[in-house]
């Protein structure tokens, strides 16, 4: 619209010149190299203005002509510079779809016509990736160091390629790089977290989780956890060389998180170490009401030295009453009964726990309270023959891992804080034979499950010394008859076979604090007197 009045203005200022020139009259007279011009004014003008026009024609003429090549070969940049974003946009689809010759073919033609694009580099880095071709790879994130935009794209891509490679120490070495570079980054402190846990760096994994919670990372409560699950870590390795660091730390990680079950054990006994029996029973005692386990139980059991048997049982039930109804408490209950030879109180702990299919330690327990009350040999190998194909207890367990303590982080994933205490998934609601481990402070006696009958129906007493196989040292006085009756049959030598292949742990009992000086002074569950009863029984 103003184009258009712009235009009608000039229109009538022309016009209106026109009329002025028109309306004054006169001559106008030009001599120029002998030559003599006159004429009209009116003309003149018209004249001047069409050498003006010719000029700015002839003007306009030169600078097309001139301007031409600079002109063609920016046509040229930007059609190029178009080709490039568009095989881009085509490769970058291929490596999703993973066409590996089309995207060869996109990531060459990207290359020549966007050499210093960013994402040309990544075409190519995963061209070569989808290509298998890692040494193209490598190379091609290493240049990405070269120019500060694709810096870190260049540290990411190699950190993956170590970690494909299983260059951990290369991938640990990245990882800091990028953690050093941009703390925000997730990636980053994730995976140096995870390698620091991994490779039992306690130290150095909790100043990463620092980062990890400034940066918002990880959760506060998470957080927390990790930092106690990591703190627990350090305490137990620091247990032996410094026990007030490793109680320090340990006071801290429950702080953080009170019903880690391991801080409470190791506070516990250090404290009782130290004779401070009243503040480790109160500490283990809180840890109890939220997460009952049998390794607190002893702790608790001992952390008075040189107390009797009958005086521990007070004490053990005592404990299991903070957490009325749970099976711990009872078993607990039964094992210091046990001790101090109080029968009937065993079998009142253990009786809710007797219909149906009890787990494999309520029939281990059984079969001690019927061999060390009544001597009768023919009910305890019973028990301990229901205990073959009992269901299994609770372990710690992660990413289907069963170990015999708790570890910080899982040896199948590397996740920290991956153990639980609870029953194998494969073990409940099922009757098939299983393989049970009792860990001993000193030695460990497997118990094979042998060919009877279905599960469903009654369990009959073992008739045969190779229902039970033994693995370990062959100590003891029944050593020299075991070996003897080691090769008895060709089918009890499969039978152990099969036995020792399909080891799972099922049923640990802790060994008992080594600075306890009251541990030596009363029989107990663990003492060689109750493991050398069980085992003759069972080769019997």
């Amino acid at each position: 619209m103003i184009r258009i009045l712009l235009f009608i203005l000039g229109v009538v200022a022309a016009a209106l010149g026109l009329a002025w020139f028109a309306d004054r009259p006169g001559t106008v007279n030009v001599e120029w190299l002998g030559y003599q011009v006159e004429t009209s004014a009116f003309v003149g003008a018209l004249a001047v203005a069409a050498v003006v026009v010719l000029l700015l024609l002839i003007f306009a003429v030169l600078r097309y002509l001139l301007t031409r090549p600079a002109a063609i070969a920016a046509y040229a940049r930007e059609r190029r510079k178009q080709q490039g974003y568009d095989a881009l946009s085509r490769g970058l689809l291929a490596i999703g779809v993973g066409d590996r010759a089309l995207a060869q073919h996109y990531a060459g033609i990207a290359a020549r016509s966007l050499p210093r694009e960013p994402l040309t580099a990544l075409l190519r880095a995963q061209a070569a990736q989808l290509k298998g071709d890692r040494g193209a790879a490598r190379r091609a994130f290493e240049a990405m160091l070269d120019q500060p935009e694709t810096q870190l794209l260049g540290v990411r891509g190699l950190f993956l390629e170590a970690r494909r490679s299983n260059d951990n120490e290369a991938a640990r070495a990245l990882a800091e790089q990028a953690v050093k570079r941009d703390p925000k980054l997730g990636w980053g402190v994730n995976a140096l977290f995870d390698m620091q846990a991994h490779a039992g760096d306690w130290e150095g994994a909790l100043k990463t989780l620092a980062i990890a919670r400034r940066n918002g990372h990880v959760e506060p409560g998470a957080a927390n956890r990790r930092r106690a699950v990591l703190l627990t870590a350090e305490a137990r390795d620091a247990e032996a060389s410094g026990p007030d660091k490793a109680l320090a730390l340990a006071s801290e990680a429950l702080r953080l998180a009170p019903s880690l079950v391991p801080a409470a054990e190791i506070a516990g006994r250090i404290l009782a170490s130290k004779g401070e029996s009243r503040q480790a029973s109160r500490l283990v005692s809180r840890t109890w009401k939220l997460s009952p386990h049998p390794d607190l139980a002893l702790v608790y059991a001992f952390a008075k030295p040189g107390e009797a048997a009958r005086d521990r049982l007070k004490r053990v039930k005592h404990l299991a009453s903070l957490a009325a109804g749970d099976i711990e408490g009872h078993i607990a209950i039964a094992n210091a009964a046990i001790e101090a030879h109080d029968w009937q109180e065993a079998r009142n702990a253990l009786a809710p726990y007797l219909e149906g299919r009890p787990s494999a330690r309520i029939c281990l327990l059984m079969a001690r309270i019927e061999g060390g009350e009544l001597g009768d040999k023919g009910r305890e190998r019973e028990w301990l023959a229901r205990a073959l194909r009992a269901p299994r207890d609770r372990a710690w367990i992660a990413d289907g891992y069963t170990s015999d303590r708790w570890l910080p982080v899982s040896p199948v994933t590397g996740a920290v804080d991956a153990f639980e205490w609870k029953a194998p998934v494969d073990a409940i609601g099922r009757g098939d034979d299983t393989l049970l481990i009792e860990e001993r402070p000193e030695r460990v006696v497997q118990v094979a499950a042998p060919a009877l009958a279905s599960p469903r129906t009654e369990t009959p007493p073992l008739q045969d010394a190779g229902d039970v196989v033994e693995v370990g040292a062959a100590e003891g006085r029944d050593g020299q008859g075991w070996e003897a009756r080691q090769s008895k049959s060709a089918a009890e030598a499969t039978t152990r076979s099969t036995a020792e292949q399909r080891l799972k742990p099922a049923i640990f009992v802790p060994a008992r604090p080594p600075d306890d000086p009251g541990v030596a002074q009363t029989e107990t569950d663990e003492s060689p007197t109750s493991l050398e009863r069980l085992r003759a029984a069972q080769i019997r």
